[in-house]
This record gives C-alpha cells, sequence and structure tokens, in this order.
C-alpha cells in the first residue's frame, strides 16, 4: 500500500471514529434539545439532500481539478467545523445548520476522496484496498458507538461534541500530509 493510502486510511480512521461517535445517539440528541421524530428525520434529510445535490455538482467540477488531494484536506476541515458546531446547537434551526455545514463538508470531500483513493490502488489489489478502507470503517465505526454510550451516559453531550471536533482536527491534520512533498 503506498503512502497516499496510508495517510487516506488513517485520516479516514480519525473523521470516521469522530462521525461515529454521535449517529446512534442522533434521536436521544434531538430530543434533547426539544425536537422529536420530525425534527430528527427533518435535520438528518438535510444533511442527505445537501450532500447528495452538491456531490452531483461538485463532482462534475472536481474531474477538472489538478490536485484533488487539496479538496479531500478541505473537507477534512470542514468537518472538523461542522462537528464543532454541534457544541452551539440549542435548537432545530441551528442544528439544521450544522446538519448542512456537515453536508457541505460531505460534497467537498467524498468525489476527491475517492479518486486518490481509486488512483493510489496498487494494481492487481483493487478489492484488497477498498477492502482495507471497508472494514476500518466498520470496525472503527463499531469502537465508537461503544465508546459514545459511554461518554454520553457518563459525561453528555458537550464532552462527545468536543472529542468529535478534536478527533476530526487531528484527521484533517493528517490528511495535509497528502500535499505535503516527498522526500
Amino acid at each position: 500500500m503506498n503512502r497516499q493510502l496510508k495517510i487516506l486510511n488513517t485520516a479516514s480512521a480519525f473523521s470516521i471514529f469522530a462521525a461515529a461517535l454521535f449517529a446512534p445517539f442522533y434521536a436521544v440528541f434531538v430530543d434533547k434539545i426539544g425536537g422529536g421524530a420530525f425534527i430528527a428525520g427533518s435535520s438528518y434529510s438535510i444533511y442527505a439532500i445537501v450532500a447528495g445535490i452538491l456531490i452531483f455538482i461538485s463532482s462534475r467540477l472536481e474531474d477538472k481539478v489538478v490536485d484533488t488531494r487539496k479538496l479531500v484536506v478541505l473537507g477534512y476541515f470542514i468537518s472538523t467545523i461542522g462537528f464543532f458546531g454541534y457544541l452551539l446547537v440549542d435548537n432545530a434551526v441551528q442544528l439544521f445548520a450544522v446538519q448542512a455545514v456537515v453536508g457541505i463538508a460531505t460534497a467537498v470531500r467524498s468525489p476527491a476522496f475517492d479518486e486518490v483513493y481509486s488512483r493510489n490502488l496498487d494494481e492487481g489489489r483493487y478489492a484488497y484496498e477498498w477492502g482495507l478502507w471497508e472494514s476500518m470503517y466498520w470496525i472503527v465505526s463499531g469502537i465508537s458507538a461503544m465508546a459514545a454510550g459511554y461518554i454520553i451516559q457518563n459525561h453528555g453531550f458537550d464532552p462527545l461534541f468536543t472529542i468529535m471536533g478534536s478527533l476530526s482536527l487531528v484527521g484533517a491534520v493528517i490528511s495535509t500530509a497528502l500535499i505535503m512533498k516527498e522526500e
């Protein structure tokens, strides 16, 4: 596995861990800020629709970008802003705004990530190297969900969001190695 894939996998592990801390407890948080099932569904739909529409647009534009690695890095940093943004959420409108930011991050990062990752696959090892990323995704998500349950039960959501933002920032900083000159 080449250096670029190692960087992508490492940065992804931190970002995935951060996102997966919140995913299984999203509805609990929405309830905490006074929302119910409709707000939970609506806020998630904002994330998904923003990400979907902007991925459609960004993927067409990113094919014209010379160095998509920079967009991967930018996407990780926007995610960090979004994850720290959850600390400021007290109502549904604020949640909708943060979900839109996270959707934008996904739209900037995802097509570029897929392009960079695919371009760096070793000949004849495509399934294996994508499989490494996929298995890391699920294992990290599972560990993260368990950790989140403990954190929320014992410390609440604010420490969780601080950890999410911090881990996302670590992933973003690691991703900057994608654009550093190799010596």
